[in-house]
C-alpha cells in the first residue's frame, strides 16, 4: 500500500515537471516500473480527479482536482493570509510584481503573487515551484534555515536555468553567508535571462524562518545602480513588519534595522 502511493506520488511529480502530457509506456520508463503497475495507478488517480486522460493521444496530464487541493493548502497557509496587504503595499511602493513563497523541499513554491500595478499584461505565478539556489526568495529563506538543512541543500547537486545559475557551492555558501547582514538576498537572471529578484526572509512566532517577500522584475530596473539600495530598503521592511505579523520576535535572527 505505501509503495502504492510513493509511486502515484512520483506519477504526479513527474506529469507536473515534465508534462504536458506522458504516456503509459514513458511513465512506465521514467520510474522503473512495470506498464501494468503505472496503468492501474493511472486509473486510480483518473478516477479521483488527479489526473486526465487527452482522447487523441491517450496520453495523462494532470487533473483538475490538484488545484482544489493546492488552494486548500494556501487558504491554510497563515503566510499567505498575512502576507496579502503587505505585498499589495510593497508591490504599489516599488512599482514591481511581489512574491511571497516557502521553502518546500529543494524548490520553493509561491503561495501569493501581487502585481505590478502599472504592468502590461502579467500571469499569475501562484503554484510555481522554483529551485532554491536560482532564486532570490530561495537563497532569503536558506540562509536563515536550521544548519543541517542548509548544509543539506548546498550539498545537493546546484540547479541550472541559465547561463547566470549559480553552480560552485563555495559561492553559494558565500552569498548565504552575506544575507544576515545585508538583510536580503539578490538573483540576477539566474532563474530567467533578463529578470531579477531581490527578496528577505519572514520570521514567525518562534523566530523560525517560515519563507520570504519579494520583488522580481527586469534586470535594468531591479538591479540598476539608482534603484537597487532603495528597493531592497523597501523589500526588507515589508518582510519585518510581516514578520512582526506573524508574532516574530523583534532582532530575529540579527535583522537589520530597529
Amino acid at each position: 500500500m505505501v509503495q502504492a502511493v510513493h509511486r502515484a506520488v512520483q506519477i504526479l511529480r513527474e506529469l507536473a515537471s515534465t508534462g504536458p502530457r506522458l504516456g503509459v509506456t514513458e511513465l512506465a520508463d521514467r520510474l522503473g516500473v512495470a506498464k501494468p503497475t503505472v496503468h492501474a495507478l493511472l486509473r486510480t488517480l483518473e478516477r479521483e480527479g488527479l489526473v486526465v486522460q487527452d482522447r487523441d493521444s491517450s496520453k495523462y496530464q494532470l487533473g483538475p482536482h490538484l488545484v482544489q487541493l493546492g488552494n486548500a493548502y494556501l487558504d491554510t497557509q497563515e503566510l499567505r493570509t498575512r502576507s496579502l496587504t503587505w505585498a499589495d503595499q510593497l508591490a504599489t511602493r516599488a512599482n514591481e510584481a511581489v512574491w511571497v513563497a516557502v521553502l518546500t523541499g529543494d524548490h520553493v513554491l509561491v503561495v501569493h503573487h501581487a502585481f505590478r500595478p502599472e504592468g502590461a499584461v502579467q500571469i499569475l505565478e501562484v503554484g510555481a515551484s522554483i529551485p532554491w539556489s536560482t532564486c532570490a526568495l530561495g537563497k532569503a529563506i536558506v540562509a536563515f534555515a536550521p544548519t543541517s538543512e542548509r548544509e543539506r541543500l548546498l550539498a545537493g547537486d546546484p540547479a541550472v536555468l541559465t547561463g547566470a545559475s549559480i553552480t560552485d557551492p563555495e559561492e553559494l555558501a558565500g552569498q548565504l553567508k552575506e544575507i544576515p547582514r545585508t538583510g536580503y538576498a539578490i538573483e540576477d537572471q539566474e532563474s530567467a535571462i533578463g529578470d531579477a529578484g531581490i527578496a528577505s526572509p519572514v520570521f514567525d512566532r518562534s523566530g523560525e524562518v517560515v519563507g520570504a517577500i519579494g520583488i522580481v522584475g527586469p534586470v535594468e530596473r531591479l538591479l540598476a545602480e539608482s534603484a537597487r539600495q532603495e528597493l531592497a530598503v523597501a523589500v526588507r521592511e515589508t518582510a519585518r513588519n510581516l514578520s512582526r505579523d506573524l508574532g516574530a520576535p523583534r532582532g530575529t535572527a540579527r535583522m537589520p534595522g530597529p
